[in-house]
């Protein structure tokens, strides 16, 4: 059991409160990758739950940086490898990201 990987943690933007003054209030551990996040790094649905990566249906956003967290642990999992496929590059994290 010492030898598990851990699995990656999303991170999604906190809200922008107007009682805040409509200040960036960091990021927050989100419930899932949104589905755009999984394609980016090359998986399926189905793929991310037989992994036990949780996914996040109702999520548009693809934010970089949970981009790169699920390509580093399928890189540390040997996934690509053992599927036969070239892994994606990984984008900068500083993009936005946002899907307006």
């Amino acid at each position: 059991m010492g030898n598990e990987i851990p699995l990656p943690k999303p991170l999604v933007k906190k809200p922008r409160l107007i009682k805040y003054g409509g200040i960036d209030q960091g990021l927050r551990e989100g419930k899932g990758f949104s589905i755009a996040e999984l394609r980016a790094a090359g998986l399926t649905v189905k793929e991310a739950k037989d992994l036990r990566i949780r996914v996040d249906k109702y999520r548009k956003t693809a934010y970089p940086w949970n981009i790169k967290a699920l390509i580093d642990f399928l890189n540390k999992i040997k996934w690509y490898e053992k599927k036969g496929v070239k892994p994606p590059s990984i984008p900068d994290t500083e993009e936005s990201g946002k899907a307006e």
